[in-house]
């Protein structure tokens, strides 16, 4: 069993950085492909980024390239998501999610982008982003 614990979300001016981090437990964390989702009130839940084990591939949604960043540290069991150039938009509640079906993979599985990643296999509590205008 694997738990997630999000932490970093606030309130941020746009044009601002915030850092999200996402703490595991468990001692397989560092065989699964590692995320992050978000949701905006009224909306569905959207993928946002993704980072291989090894960190070698990483994944993102249209909407945060350039701006967003993932990255994890195996030995410290977390993964982050850089956040830069905050819009208003980008306000939305931000879950870490992993994929433990299929340790040490290096691509995107589509579980990632369909349904809302409903089908993944862990899950955070989520932490709250609000950017102001």
């Amino acid at each position: 069993q694997v738990q997630l614990v999000e932490s970093g979300g606030g309130l941020v001016q746009a044009g601002g950085s915030l850092r999200l981090s996402c703490a595991a437990s468990g001692r397989t964390f560092s065989s699964y492909f590692m995320g992050w989702f978000r949701q905006a009130p009224g909306k569905e839940r959207e993928f946002v980024a993704a980072i291989s084990w090894n960190s070698i591939t990483t994944y993102y949604a249209d909407s945060v390239k350039g701006r967003f960043t993932i990255s994890r540290d195996n030995a410290k069991n977390t993964v982050y998501l850089q956040m830069n150039s905050l819009k208003p938009e980008d306000t939305a509640v931000y879950y870490c999610a992993a994929d433990a079906r299929r340790p040490y993979a290096s691509y995107l599985n589509p579980r990632w982008t369909s349904a809302g990643g409903d089908s993944l296999d862990y899950w955070g509590q989520g932490t709250q982003v609000t950017v102001s205008s």
